[in-house]
């Protein structure tokens, strides 16, 4: 069943037009930047977007000019988790992975104890602050991290909304989402 909502999300997420996701994508990062969340946040980590994801590049411009520390994930393959890792620009210092997506190449690692807020990357989500991602479980580990006490926010297209996901004991719900059109926050 994940497999073919994962079809379906991704062909809608092809279908919306660059220009509707470049307008989309700065609404909601300035949607997003107006809640306590983010104005409280000392530490966020972002996801770098892959082509059919909401672009975070508003947001990592926005939380600079605050003065607020950005990090990105790194992968460890070997580990099977996500690395903090601090980032200062969107074009230095970074990397494409053989899969598509980017990366930092160097820096130190942050603990998950110190971020304050994590802007999670997914194909869809449902009124519970579910969410189906791409399938290898990298961000439901990440937030099931034992010394991560922040606030898990999904930065998203409204297409990508479904009513109920499937779920299973490994999947870790967002605490709020946050689209052009919206934000929602969900108990627990």
């Amino acid at each position: 069943m994940k497999k073919h909502l994962r079809q379906n999300l991704r062909k809608v997420l092809s279908e919306i037009p660059p220009e509707q996701v470049h307008d989309h994508s700065v609404e909601a990062c300035h949607l997003l930047v107006q809640q306590p969340e983010y104005q409280e946040a000392e530490i966020l980590m972002v996801f770098l977007p892959m082509p059919g994801d909401i672009d975070t590049t508003p947001l990592c411009l926005k939380a600079w000019q605050d003065h607020k520390r950005v990090l990105a994930p790194r992968v460890s393959w070997e580990q099977r988790r996500m690395i903090p890792i601090e980032i200062r620009s969107l074009t230095h210092d970074l990397t494409m992975t053989d899969l598509g997506f980017r990366e930092p190449t160097a820096g130190v690692p942050i603990p998950p104890s110190l971020i304050d807020l994590v802007i999670v990357p997914g194909l869809g989500f449902d009124a519970f602050g579910n969410r189906l991602g791409r399938g290898r479980g990298f961000y439901d580990r990440f937030l099931a991290t034992p010394d991560f006490s922040g606030c898990a926010c999904a930065l998203a297209f409204e297409e990508q909304f479904v009513d109920q996901l499937p779920i299973g004991p490994l999947d870790k719900p967002v605490n709020m989402a946050v689209t052009h059109e919206q934000v929602r926050r969900f108990p627990g």
